[in-house]
């Protein structure tokens, strides 16, 4: 079994490329990246005879499709902004192909190559990651045991650093994107956008994470659950997270950049230069990036102190009764669930576990396997069920 991840070499691509690396069943994991200096960095600490590189640049589309050739499974782990011209790029290549989300807006047109990819007899699965991904299939576990469903609401929950510590939790661009863009929610049938950083309210996750404030944002669950779950009588979804696992802080400060047209993508003239200030805001934030090995869980180097539990709560009926299914996945372990639950899922392509066409993860990963993966690595699942009379 042969899988790429494009962007194997950043943040959350070097963890999928670890764990790939670690599983029985791939032979060969291929890190294609611009950064061929940072992709042999993630080499050596992995050190492992199945990885090895190929230079890329999305750009590119005929080198692209020569990357992409032979493999079994494309893992998509770049910006999500490449994400339509890669799966374009796999088509041609005859690969199946993965990712970590579209931030909603560039979910709902990859969802639109599904006749092609089902033609093409190649399979994919859009927001295989922490979250989305790992909510998704949380939904269709209490899905599966409801015959209504009233709400989907996805907390993503991760212990907050020092008031001091300005650092970025994943790709920068996303972030400001999240940061600044209108969330989207679903409400009695119709799909809503709402201000960024909007509807606070305090969420209980489990230990050591405890009490944290969760505001809207934008994010891919929301373009796909009340889809899938139409059927059943869905009114309500959203997703919410606190201040995207960085320090208030630092938030605000960034929110003051953007408040003053830093986050504007309209080019302006600075002394005879043309500059898009979002570009130039990006550059700058980059540098606070923590260094890649803070990212990888190495034997004799764990991560830093760091929790993340991602909780989907649905609430509907199953015979006449109203019932709350409440799904926790916590792990303690660093930024693994994002890197591992898209490793997984690009396996499962590889393995045929999918059929062809392009799917949400809740239409096509089974639950409790999947759960069952992610608990070999440390990333545990919990369920509750609360009954109302």
């Amino acid at each position: 079994m042969k899988i790429i991840v494009l962007g194997g070499a950043g943040k959350m691509g070097c963890i999928a490329v670890q764990d790939l690396a670690g599983d029985r069943r791939v032979d060969e994991v291929i890190i294609a990246d611009r950064d061929v200096a940072q992709a042999r960095t993630v080499a050596g600490i992995i050190s492992s005879s199945k990885v090895s590189i190929e230079p890329v640049d999305l750009t590119n589309h005929d080198a692209l499709v020569g990357v992409l050739r032979g493999a079994d499974a494309c893992l998509n782990a770049t910006v999500y902004y490449f994400n339509l011209q890669v799966m374009e790029a796999c088509l041609e290549a005859g690969v199946c192909y993965t990712d970590m989300g579209g931030l909603f807006h560039t979910t709902r047109q990859q969802l639109e190559l599904s006749d092609r990819f089902a033609e093409a007899g190649l399979s994919a699965v859009l927001g295989m990651g922490s979250a989305p991904g790992v909510p998704n299939v949380q939904a269709r576990y209490a899905a599966d045991r409801l015959d209504t469903i009233e709400s989907i609401r996805i907390y993503d929950g991760i212990m907050p650093p020092p008031p001091d510590d300005v650092r970025f939790t994943y790709a920068v661009p996303t972030i400001v994107d999240e940061l600044t863009m209108s969330p989207m929610v679903y409400r009695d049938g119709e799909f809503v956008a709402c201000e960024p950083l909007s509807e606070f309210e305090d969420y209980w996750f489990t230990p050591p994470i405890g009490l944290l404030p969760m505001h809207l944002s934008l994010h891919s669950e929301i373009a796909t659950l009340p889809i899938t779950f139409q059927d059943k009588g869905l009114k309500e979804c959203f997703f919410k997270i606190n201040y995207w696992g960085m320090a208030k802080e630092t938030v605000e400060k960034i929110r003051v950049l953007a408040d003053f047209g830093f986050a504007g993508r309209e080019p302006v003239e600075v002394k005879g230069q043309s500059v898009v200030p979002r570009d130039l805001l990006v550059a700058m934030m980059s540098q606070y990036v923590p260094p890649i090995t803070d990212f990888l869980a190495l034997p004799k180097k764990q991560p830093p102190d760091w929790a993340k539990e991602i909780v989907t709560e649905v609430r509907g009926t199953k015979d006449g009764k109203t019932l709350t299914y409440r799904l926790g996945t916590l792990t303690c372990k660093g930024a693994l669930p994002t890197g591992v639950a898209s490793a997984r899922a690009a396996i499962w392509l590889a393995e045929g576990r999918i059929p062809p066409g392009v799917y949400p993860p809740e239409a096509v990963i089974e639950p409790e396997p999947f759960f069952k993966e992610l608990e070999e690595r440390e990333i545990y699942t919990q369920v509750s069920v609360t009954e109302f009379l």
